[in-house]
């Protein structure tokens, strides 16, 4: 087993998080009992642990003694978190380290089936006891499996500081640790019933279709084009491989009354596309222009004709003035959908202020108006929004 050399005290931030078996000596990496803890000299509490396990609780250990403890590691008492079993493992002369070393271990790691997994996100921190500005606390997350049944920090904090019982932490021979734990369930996704659970199912990844999936989604979950989509006129000697209304309609169904994920080769073959264009990005705004555009061709002269245009389509006006003389001009035009520019923008809201927001036309943009010069300034005013204003990012 691999002995690493401790990091120098400057860099101990940016050491790596490691489960502890890596550095841990053969001796050190035997299971000791939680009994080499004696109860006069340790004690644990967990804070507000109600009957049924908390997903997120906070665990102390005080830990009484401290500098008369023997053996090279020790473990808390366990305690429960999101219906799993935790304890805090600690190495309080360092894990062949100069450095408090400390860990977050899953207690029954033995008794538990064969491939066990379970996520968790927490902190481990030994208290202040002078100033509690002053804990140390460390924070990470992991995926615990019977290959790393422990995750935390070798170089935790240096041994010197711990030691030293002016600097807070080691007060009357007794420290302080606490971990706070906020754990997750895992799923396992061979199992899982996704129509069971939510009433819904998902689209199959063709190779690199998640955006045109996101955009049928979005599509689908509009009840009025839903229906619309029904409605549109089909023959029976149409094969959805070749058309793209059966093809969509064949794919809205199937996403409403299927118990599976739902495949989308049809459609992308009624779109003309071969398995080259499935593996390439392509973009999702152009893609729904696309495929509007051939709907509504498709919707025309039928009961459906004009749906894309009263769910999508909106207005804005291009209002451009002079500067130093009175001269406007402005032009009506319409849209399905919007380019915004998101960047340093907190919101959506913030996005249609910077849309709207007055641009000074300078250099090649200026815009020439007869007999008045070019100094212009534009404004975009939005008349009407579509009733359904989808949003690409």
């Amino acid at each position: 087993m691999t002995i690493m050399t401790p990091a120098p005290l400057e860099q101990e931030n940016d050491e790596m998080l490691v489960p502890h078996q890596e550095l841990a000596t053969a001796d050190a990496d035997t299971a000791q009992p939680m009994e080499v803890v004696a109860q006069t000299e340790a004690a644990s509490t967990a804070e507000s642990q109600p009957s049924e396990d908390p997903q997120t609780s906070r665990f102390t250990w005080t830990i009484a003694s401290f500098t008369r403890l023997n053996g090279k590691k020790h473990y808390s008492d366990v305690f429960a978190v999101g219906g799993y079993k935790w304890r805090v493992l600690i190495f309080p002369k360092g894990n062949n380290v100069e450095h408090l070393s400390m860990y977050l271990d899953v207690a029954d790691s033995v008794n538990l089936p064969y491939g066990w997994s379970r996520s968790a996100q927490f902190s481990l921190s030994v208290v202040n006891q002078i100033d509690q500005k002053y804990t140390t606390r460390k924070d990470t997350q992991h995926q615990f499996s019977a290959r790393e049944s422990d995750w935390g920090f070798t170089s935790f904090m240096p041994l010197s500081e711990l030691y030293d019982p002016s600097r807070g932490y080691l007060v009357n021979d007794t420290i302080v640790v606490e971990a706070e734990v906020a754990a997750r369930k895992m799923v396992d996704y061979w199992t899982y019933d996704s129509k069971k659970e939510t009433g819904y199912v998902g689209l199959k990844n063709q190779g690199a279709t998640c955006y045109m999936n996101s955009l049928l989604q979005t599509l689908y979950h509009i009840p009025y084009f839903r229906k619309a989509v029904y409605h549109m006129p089909t023959t029976e000697n149409d094969m959805p491989s070749g058309s793209i209304p059966l093809a969509l309609q064949t794919l809205f169904y199937k996403l409403q009354y299927s118990d599976n994920s739902v495949a989308t080769k049809e459609l992308t073959k009624s779109f003309g596309w071969d398995t080259y264009d499935s593996f390439m990005q392509h973009d999702v705004q152009e893609l729904n222009r696309v495929l509007c555009e051939k709907l509504e061709d498709k919707m025309k002269g039928t009961v459906v004709e004009g749906t894309i245009e009263q769910l999508f389509e909106g207005h804005h006006i291009n209002y451009i003035e002079c500067i130093n003389v009175d001269y406007k001009s402005n032009r009506k035009e319409s849209f399905y959908d919007l380019q915004l520019d998101v960047k340093g923008c907190r919101d959506v809201y913030a996005s249609f202020d910077k849309y709207v927001e007055v641009e000074r036309l300078e250099g090649d943009n200026k815009y020439h108006a007869e007999n008045h010069g070019l100094q212009m300034q534009k404004r975009v005013f939005s008349s009407s929004i579509s009733p359904l204003f989808c949003n690409f990012s």
